[in-house]
């Protein structure tokens, strides 16, 4: 499955941005998806997942109750809300996928395919 994440831009703190991750297949609602980031310097940190069916979303404590994972299976496509958007939350962005048992927030070992990144920078 090939990923491609779109959306990224420069905002400023306390506004909103959504990603898109569009994958191709035809089997989209058997994969498990996940947003990634990677701020520099730091580890990769899987901040959502979602399950193929879209009723199971787990989210990194640093970002709960602000962002929110979703898919639209018939689109083969994830998003990230990302809402009240903090300096902190500067990073490229990655959606990920995988089969099988769902990871939900893992590590990007847990996950098989990913999209090329989407830069997010949050000016204070």
């Amino acid at each position: 499955v090939q990923l491609q994440a779109v959306g990224g831009g420069l905002v400023q703190a306390g506004d909103s941005l959504r990603l898109s991750c569009v994958t191709s297949g035809r089997t989209f609602s058997y994969y498990h998806m996940a947003w990634f980031r990677q701020a520099p310097g730091k580890e990769r940190d899987c901040i959502a997942g979602i399950n193929g069916n879209g009723f199971t979303m787990t989210y990194a404590e640093s970002v709960k109750g602000r962002f929110t994972i979703s898919r639209d299976n018939g689109k083969n496509t994830v998003y990230l809300q990302m809402n009240h958007l903090k300096s902190e939350d500067t990073a490229v962005y990655y959606c990920a996928a995988t089969w099988g048992l769902c990871p939900g927030i893992g590590p990007p070992r847990s996950y098989d395919f990913w999209g090329q990144g989407t830069q997010v920078t949050v000016s204070s």
